[in-house]
């Protein structure tokens, strides 16, 4: 059995003495795992980083086996991305939120690209803390749990959305949310389709796609957001772009 695609780095942990296990992102084959031998190697070490883009290769004797990993660096953007504490802990975040809830060996290209583009951004701070909450969303629809965002569930209308049902993941607009708001979830307009971002709208962002994660996708496995996500919304607070 043998595959070759390209993919990102999103965990790695040590495996004996000079081996590492490493979990990589692919559009073409998921979330995959796979034995790298000297990952642990001076030479690979600076490769081996959660978000770096590598191509890799694998192969195994069976479809079920972990396999054996061959990989190439091709743009090594944790190395920049460790300069600025804020962008490492959005990076950090979405690798670990990545291998929580995706399935392994399950293809999700979406997710993928959405990935490849939040890599891109990061050295822009006034575009990435929207472009991750709007990822987190991505994978959501992709996992099957997408937010309604088109229309009132109640009227029907387009406009105005600004809260979401708990329950239903559907859109509520103003007037029909007003009397039920604090029992309904926040909708920022950026996600809404207004490109505009206010003062308050990436932790609204960030606390709804949050909310269905862990309702919809982790806890029914046993599981919660990973400490990183919380980590990153608390240093999002520290430098004034929550």
């Amino acid at each position: 059995m043998e595959w070759r695609d390209q993919g990102i780095v999103l965990a790695v942990r040590p495996h004996g003495e000079t081996s590492a296990i490493v979990e990589v992102l692919t559009a073409g084959q998921g979330r995959h795992a796979g034995l790298v031998r000297g990952g642990r190697s001076r030479s690979m070490r600076p490769i081996l980083q959660p978000g770096n883009q590598i191509t890799v290769n694998w192969r195994a004797r069976l479809s079920e086996h972990l396999g054996m990993f061959q990989i190439e660096a091709d743009d090594l953007t944790a190395g920049m991305v460790m300069e600025d504490r804020t962008a490492l802990a959005g990076l950090n975040s979405a690798c670990a939120v990545a291998v929580m809830c995706l399935p392994e060996r399950e293809a999700h290209p979406r997710v993928h690209q959405g990935f490849q583009l939040l890599l891109n951004a990061f050295d822009n701070p006034d575009i990435w803390p929207a472009l991750y909450v709007r990822w987190e969303a991505g994978l959501l629809s992709d996992l099957g749990y997408g937010l309604d965002m088109s229309a009132c569930a109640v009227t029907g209308v387009t406009e105005d959305l600004t809260h979401i049902s708990p329950r239903t993941g559907r859109a509520v607009c103003r007037e029909e949310a007003a009397p039920y708001a604090p029992k309904l979830l926040e909708l920022p307009p950026f996600m809404a389709g207004s490109g505009k971002i206010g003062e308050g709208d990436i932790a609204r962002g960030l606390a709804l796609t949050g909310y269905f994660l862990e309702r919809r996708v982790l806890w029914p496995i046993d599981k919660q957001l990973p400490e990183a996500r919380g980590r990153l919304t608390a240093e999002l607070e520290r430098v004034g772009r929550l």
